[in-house]
C-alpha cells in the first residue's frame, strides 16, 4: 500500500529533512525547560541514568511504531487508524486513536504558545537588562507582575502563535524544512556557547558530578516513573505529531536508523541543557531542586549577577523560543493536515482556522494566571486542568494503544515490511518484544502513577 501512495502534503526531500524536522517536534521545552528541573527534583545522576535506559527501551521502539503507522498509510492520524484499522479487521473503535492524538496535540499547543510566549517575552528582558543586579525578590516580582498582566501574556501568545501559522502555512519543504533547517543548528550552536561559558564557571566541575555521578540512595520509585514518564513525553509520542511526520516519510529512509537519531539528538539537547544549568546554578549558590521555576525564577538571579550575563541570559531564552517554535509547528500539523484531506481546505486557511481555535483556547490558560486564577474545576485551574488532562491521561493512553496496535493487531507482514530492519528476523524479534511487552508495561506504570493508584 505504501509504495503506491503518496501524501497530499508531499513528502520530505531526505531522510536528513525528516531527522531534522522530527527532531524539531521532539526537542521543545520539555527538554531545555522541564529536563533540568525534574533531575534536579531526583537526585541528579541515578535519575539520568534511569532516563536514558527507558528512553532507549521505550522511546525509540514506540517512535519506530508511530513512524511506520504514519507511513504505511501515508494519512493525517485520524485517517491512518481507519485505514491501518480496516487493513487489520479490527475493530473499528481503534480509530478514536486518531482523534485522541490529533486533539491532544491541539490542546497542548494552545498553552505551549502561551509559555513560549514567557520565553519571548524573556528574550526582551533579558536583552534590555531587566535582570542586571537584581536579587531573588526582585526576580520573582518581575515574574509575578508579568504573568499578572493578561494583555502581556496575550500579546506574546499571539506573536508565537502567527509565527508558528506562518511557517505552517508554507508547506513541508518551504514551511518546515526550511524553518527547523534554521531553528535547529543554531540551537545546537547556541547550546554549544553556553556550555563554553558554562566550563567557565566555578560550579562547573561540581554540575557535572550532580548531572553524570549516579547516587542510588537518592533514587525512589516515584523517581523511576518521573523518568519513565520524561522520556515518552519528550520525544512527542502519542500526540499525532511523529504519526503525520511519518505520512510524509519516503519508503526507502530507514524508521529503525532515523529514529534512534531523533532519540540521540534529543537526549544530546537535554543533557546539553543540564550541562549549562546546573553549573551555573551551583557557582550562583542556588538550588538545583527549584522545581518549575528554575528557569523563569532561579536563571535570571544568576544571569543578572554573573560576568556575561547578558549575553549568556539573552542567548539561553533564544535557544527556548527556537526549541518551542519547532515544536509548536508540529503540534498544529496533525489538525491542518485533516482540515486539508478531509474538509478540503487549502493549506493556509487549515493553518488559520487550526491556528485560531488554538489562539482563542490559549486565553483559558493566559487567565488561568491572573483573572482566572481563583476560578478552579476539581481544584485545578484552566491551565492545570488541560496540561492534567493532556500529559496524564491522553498521551499515556495513546502511547499504550500504539504499542498495542502496532504490535498486537496490525499484521506482522505489514510491519516487518515498513520497518525492515536490517538482521531481518533478530533484530525484528527484538522490537516486537519490546513494542508488545516492555513499553506497554512501562506506559501503564506511567499512567497508573499520574492517576495517583501507585
Amino acid at each position: 500500500m505504501a509504495d503506491e501512495k503518496k501524501s497530499q502534503q508531499g513528502e520530505w526531500s531526505s531522510r536528513f529533512a525528516f531527522i531534522l524536522a522530527a527532531t524539531g517536534s521532539a526537542v521543545g521545552l520539555g527538554n531545555i525547560w522541564k529536563f533540568p528541573y525534574i533531575t534536579g527534583e531526583n537526585g541528579g545522576g541515578a535519575f539520568v541514568l534511569v532516563y536514558l535506559l527507558c528512553v532507549l527501551l521505550i522511546g525509540i521502539p514506540l517512535m519506530m511504531a508511530e513512524t511506520m503507522l504514519g507511513r504505511r498509510s501515508k494519512e493525517n492520524p485520524i485517517h491512518t487508524m481507519e485505514i491501518l484499522t480496516a487493513e487489520a479487521g479490527a475493530d473499528k473503535n481503534w480509530h478514536y486513536l486518531g482523534w485522541m492524538g490529533v486533539t491532544a496535540g491541539f490542546l497542548i499547543l494552545s498553552y505551549y504558545s502561551v509559555i513560549a510566549g514567557w520565553a519571548s517575552a524573556y528574550v526582551v528582558k533579558a536583552f534590555f537588562g531587566n535582570f542586571s543586579g537584581a536579587n531573588p525578590s526582585e526576580i520573582k516580582a518581575i515574574f509575578d507582575s508579568f504573568v499578572a498582566s493578561p494583555m502581556q501574556l496575550l500579546f506574546w501568545h499571539s506573536l508565537f502563535m502567527l509565527a508558528t501559522m506562518l511557517i505552517v502555512a508554507r508547506g513541508i519543504e518551504k514551511g518546515f524544512e526550511k524553518s527547523v533547517g534554521f531553528l535547529l543548528p543554531w540551537l545546537f550552536a547556541l547550546m554549544i556557547l553556553m556550555v563554553g561559558y558554562a566550563m567557565t564557571t566555578d560550579g562547573y566541575f561540581k554540575g557535572l558530578n550532580f548531572l553524570f555521578r549516579p547516587d542510588f540512595s537518592k533514587l525512589t520509585a516515584d523517581s523511576v516513573l518521573v523518568a519513565m514518564g520524561q522520556a515518552f513525553f519528550s520525544l512527542s509520542l502519542g500526540m499525532g505529531s511523529i504519526m503525520v511526520y511519518g505520512a510524509y516519510l519516503p519508503k526507502d529512509v530507514s524508521i529503525a536508523k532515523s529514529s534512534m537519531i531523533i532519540a540521540g539528538a534529543d537526549t544530546i539537547v537535554a543533557l546539553l541543557a543540564g550541562i549549562i544549568i546546573f553549573p551555573i546554578v551551583f557557582s550562583n549558590g542556588l538550588h538545583p531542586n527549584s522545581g518549575p521555576g528554575l528557569v523563569f525564577e532561579t536563571l535570571p538571579i544568576a544571569f543578572g549577577n554573573m560576568f556575561g550575563g547578558w549575553l549568556v541570559g539573552v542567548l539561553f531564552f533564544i535557544a527556548l523560543v527556537f526549541a518551542a517554535l519547532s515544536s509548536s509547528i508540529a503540534l498544529i500539523e496533525p489538525a491542518v493536515a485533516w482540515l486539508i484531506e478531509n474538509k478540503g481546505f487549502s493549506r493556509a486557511k487549515a493553518c488559520l482556522w487550526s491556528g485560531l481555535v488554538a489562539w482563542l483556547l490559549g486565553f483559558g490558560t493566559v487567565f488561568s494566571f491572573n483573572a482566572w486564577k481563583n476560578a478552579k474545576l476539581f481544584d485545578r485551574t484552566f491551565f492545570e486542568l488541560v496540561d492534567y488532562l493532556t500529559a496524564n491521561l491522553m498521551l499515556p493512553i495513546g502511547g499504550f494503544c500504539i504499542a498495542v496496535f502496532a504490535g498486537w493487531i496490525m499484521k506482522q507482514e505489514h510491519s516487518k515490511a515498513e520497518l525492515d530492519l536490517p538482521g531481518e528476523h533478530l533484530s525484528y524479534a527484538v522490537w516486537k518484544f519490546l513494542v508488545c511487552y516492555i513499553a506497554p508495561a512501562a506506559v501503564f506504570l506511567v499512567f497508573l502513577n499520574v492517576v495517583g493508584v501507585l
